[in-house]
């Protein structure tokens, strides 16, 4: 029987449907790979979540033919290993967009609201915390999406809703969509950076972070920096030092260049940071729209037929 093993649990839903396809499913007890190796030995297919999927684990997989990505991002797969053995790599574009959208909102309004210090102050009984500090009004900002991919494009008119001011750093959009949205284009880099009063990265690392010395230290003093994409999207040690530093007004990410965020990590140290565990498509929706589409997409490629 064709077997797919689960690197990381993923909804019934999707286990549901590759058993439906009479594909036997078994999820990892973690993800060592002397754990995995058993499991891989015998397995046409994987499915992995922000763990990924390298050449190590590869090899212990003879009979391994796809990989599937639960979610966007296929970063954390060793490709060249995938592509010189001939496996297909499938991914799931959009399928939990509004969720990650939703938290990137969220993270907004937790960095400009201050809202987990002021939960801090108010369970250690600090009263005047209060009247010591203040937050940003998101209402009449500049919120920058630097990039539009589909998480962007849920995230506009949330933004649009609370009477922000939107522009879009992107150099493949179509301008016409743009427009239809109720956004503005900004193709310079450093024109962009310097207007906007939130920054929000989308879109897969290059073979450098977009956001580095240089580029933070062209945003507006104050400006907040929130991350739901990839960490490598972010030169960690630049960020580190300017929130140290107080130039930036607060940052708010759900992803890391590690994860998870090893306990040395300057991070933990970082004044005005809001850190979540990678949690951008984990609600009701987003897990159960996922596992369907990736399982959809690995029985495609496995020849197979999704009900």
């Amino acid at each position: 029987m064709t077997l797919c093993v689960l690197t990381q649990p993923i909804d019934p839903i999707g286990c549901d449907l590759l058993r439906a396809a009479g594909v036997e499913v078994a999820l990892a007890p973690d993800t060592a790979l002397t754990s995995l190796a058993p499991l891989l030995a015998r397995a046409d297919a994987v499915i992995t979540r922000n763990w990924g999927f390298g050449a190590a684990a590869m090899a212990l997989a003879p009979r391994l033919r796809v990989i599937g990505s639960h979610g966007t991002g296929v970063d954390r797969i060793d490709l060249v290993a995938a592509s010189a053995r001939g496996i297909r790599v499938v991914n799931t574009p959009g399928a939990n967009a509004p969720d990650v959208a939703e938290l990137a909102l969220g993270l907004m309004l937790a960095a400009a609201r201050l809202l987990p210090q002021a939960d801090r102050a108010l369970r250690a009984g600090d009263d005047g915390w209060r009247l010591r500090v203040q937050g940003l009004a998101l209402g009449g900002r500049c919120l920058g999406l630097w990039g539009w991919g589909q998480v962007a494009r849920a995230l506009a008119p949330m933004a649009l809703g609370l009477g922000m001011d939107v522009v879009v750093c992107s150099a493949h959009a179509d301008a016409s969509e743009l427009t239809a949205a109720g956004v503005t284009r900004v193709t310079d880099v450093a024109t962009f950076l310097a207007r906007v009063d939130i920054l929000s990265l989308h879109g897969l690392p290059g073979p450098r972070p977009v956001l580095g010395a240089a580029e933070l230290a062209a945003l507006r003093p104050g400006a907040l920096v929130i991350n739901t994409a990839r960490g490598a999207l972010i030169d960690e040690a630049a960020l580190a030092d300017a929130l140290q530093s107080g130039r930036l007004g607060g940052a708010a990410l759900d992803v890391t260049v590690t994860e998870p965020l090893p306990p040395d990590h300057p991070f933990r140290a970082c004044p005005r940071l809001v850190l979540t565990p990678h949690i951008g498509s984990n609600t009701d929706r987003g897990m159960t729209s996922t596992a369907r589409a990736v399982a959809r997409a690995v029985l495609d490629a496995l020849g197979g037929d999704a009900p």
